[in-house]
């Protein structure tokens, strides 16, 4: 009997967890891979210098090394990763605290980074315009020609405090402006939380909650 009630408890507990660490269906389970697999499939080939903005424990930076670039990742928080590389250095510092010389940069990864930039969610200052200002000065590093990845959330414009916004027909015209927009694609979740290609107007009009929008990437260059 004691058996019993212990394992009713074990299950309830369990199914509390799922519940808490894993939001209801549609969610952003997958998003990296989208964003990742683009990032990958559009860098291009060295030699040259690289930026990986925002870089986290991801491991898109070793990628650029791998195609010839040297590159300086960049993140407020440190990182552990399970390897290192002669071409690969890491910063702890935030973006506008940078030395780097105006167009000296190749190329810019710029993934899933953009979006949290002034609104406190990793202890960096409140500025609701820090997204633009970021870009402005990143637009201000790449040479010209140079290409930057980008992959952001899309949908309705929206802004979730203090976690990320959402870009959608407002905001993502003046996220962008300067930039030529190379190639572009949009993805969201269907009713089997699968990810699935669309329209760009479909993924601008989408309703955004903050464990679900649609994601948005891009291959930009400076003229």
């Amino acid at each position: 009997m004691l058996w019993c009630v212990i394992q009713t408890i074990e299950l309830t507990l369990i199914k509390f967890y799922r519940k808490v660490s894993q939001p209801p269906i549609p969610n952003l389970k997958g998003d990296r891979d989208i964003e990742y697999s683009w990032v990958a499939a559009n860098m291009p080939e060295g030699p040259g210098r690289a930026l990986d903005f925002g870089c986290g424990s991801s491991y898109l930076g070793l990628i650029a090394v791998q195609r010839g670039f040297k590159v300086t990742a960049v993140d407020l928080a440190s990182v552990n990763w399970p390897y290192v590389h002669p071409n690969l250095t890491f910063l702890q510092k935030d973006i506008f605290d940078l030395n780097f010389l105006p167009s000296s940069l190749d190329l810019i990864i710029n993934c899933s980074t953009i979006e949290h930039v002034g609104l406190g969610r990793y202890g960096d200052h409140q500025n609701l315009n820090g997204d633009r200002e970021a870009m402005n000065l990143l637009y201000s590093l790449l040479k010209s020609r140079g290409i930057m990845l980008l992959t952001i959330p899309v949908g309705k414009d929206r802004i979730f405090l203090p976690l990320h916004r959402v870009y959608g027909l407002g905001r993502l015209p003046l996220l962008l402006d300067g930039f030529i927009v190379e190639k572009k694609e949009y993805w969201m979740k269907n009713h089997k939380n699968c990810w699935v290609k669309i329209d760009e107007q479909v993924a601008l009009n989408l309703q955004p909650k903050p464990t679900c929008y649609g994601i948005g990437c891009f291959v930009l260059s400076r003229p």
